[in-house]
């Protein structure tokens, strides 16, 4: 990350989109080395912790190197952070650019490519391959600190990966491996993107493909034409804006009365709608299944037996939070940061514009400790309450909350 960056902290829907794709360029297709799994690889689970974007953090080994990591199967090839000490200027070559989410959709990402030896996640050691070096700022990954590594495909892709999000924990198994029963929906890797797509059915309409991405923080997103396609126009929306590699997006959100992956029905499912021309769109994908709606379960994703499976965690029904506030912001040390005014929401009316700087709330400070302190709710607050927003010049504004979407 560039120094000269302040570490943001994404609150409630500012959410990172970390997702890279390579890109079509003259350049060969990367070696993926070889992975395997130790005979007890079922008991060698990895913990983890989720970011504020909800992503899987964690720690592995590379090179006898401990690093931290994102586990991200909609990256197609595992990305190093060009600041990691884990890059080896020396071995770096060029290898052309990415698609990332970004700007107003999509954008180009300059990436090279370093060599490695070893790589060791839980029961899983992938030796020789490599990994794409691209920059990696903490804004795109969901937390006030960088991460070395996103985890892709190339490393994940051979095996069944069980995620166990109540525990905070996940681990490989052989392909085939069945280890809890829930709702199965289809999965694959796709030949031309090389990440994991399965589909969703909204409205009865069957939406496809989706790519299926533990890196997105968000719960589902939709191509603007897959938005249309599912004749939604008659529900209420808002804006938000998220983050990934190649920059800021802004989104139509809204939330969906239900959402069926498979044999799983989802309820009240929170939907970004990408704008016209987005990223979805430029790799020629549907949307995004990501880890806001997949934290609800517990969920084996398994692509080569063509297999998601889902079995609901307590309060996966339980509708998502709705900002009341129309104010999206990120902790700058000890201070808000407005980062977005959500259209047609409380704050829009008030005037409020983003970049405004924030240190009070109803007269208690803003802390390092933001995001996990009781203080954070109030932007979720009961309609009707007045919050006393004091603004770090002094000046202090009340916002009257409401439901708007």
């Amino acid at each position: 990350m560039n120094p000269a960056t302040p570490p943001y902290v994404p609150i409630l829907r500012v959410l990172p989109l970390a997702l890279l794709l390579i890109a079509a360029t003259p350049v060969p297709a990367p070696n993926e080395g070889s992975a395997t799994l130790s005979a007890d690889t079922e008991a060698r689970w990895v913990p983890f912790d989720l970011t504020p974007g909800n992503q899987i953090r964690f720690t592995l080994t590379l090179d006898e190197r401990p690093v931290t990591a994102i586990l991200d199967t909609g990256v197609s090839y595992s990305v190093l952070a060009r600041a990691s000490a884990a890059v080896d200027p020396a071995r770096v070559t060029a290898h052309g650019q990415a698609t990332a989410i970004g700007g107003a959709g999509s954008g180009a990402v300059t990436i090279g490519w370093q060599a490695t030896r070893r790589l060791t996640i839980g029961g899983l050691t992938r030796t020789g391959g490599g990994v794409t070096v691209a920059d990696l700022p903490a804004l795109a990954t969901g937390s006030a600190r960088a991460v070395d590594l996103l985890v892709g495909r190339d490393v994940t892709g051979g095996h069944a990966l069980d995620i166990d999000y109540a525990n905070h924990r996940f681990r490989f198994l052989a392909s085939g491996r069945l280890p809890f029963v829930g709702a199965i929906a289809p999965l694959a890797v796709s030949a031309s993107r090389r990440v994991y797509e399965s589909a969703a059915m909204v409205d009865g309409k069957r939406i496809a493909p989706m790519i299926v991405d533990t890196g997105d923080g968000s719960a589902i997103t939709l191509s603007a034409d897959s938005w249309r396609q599912a004749d939604t126009a008659r529900l209420p929306t808002t804006t938000t804006v998220s983050f990934g590699l190649a920059g800021e997006t802004v989104s139509t959100l809204a939330i969906l009365p239900a959402v069926t992956i498979g044999q799983q029905l989802v309820r009240n499912v929170e939907a970004r709608v990408e704008p016209a021309g987005g990223f979805s769109e430029t790799i020629g994908v549907a949307g995004r299944i990501g880890s806001g709606l997949l934290q609800n379960y517990r969920v084996l994703l398994d692509p080569a037996a063509g297999r998601m499976v889902l079995k609901p965690e307590a309060g996966a029904d339980v509708p998502p939070l709705r900002s009341t506030s129309g104010l999206l912001v990120g902790l700058e040390r000890d201070r808000l940061k407005v980062l977005h005014v959500m259209r047609g929401g409380p704050a829009a009316a008030a005037g409020w514009q983003a970049g405004t700087m924030i240190c009070r709330i109803d007269g208690a400070p803003v802390t390092p400790d933001y995001p996990t302190s009781a203080l954070a709710t109030w932007s979720v607050g009961a309609p009707g309450r007045i919050v006393r927003i004091g603004l770090c010049d002094g000046t202090v504004r009340p916002l009257t909350l409401a439901q708007f979407y």
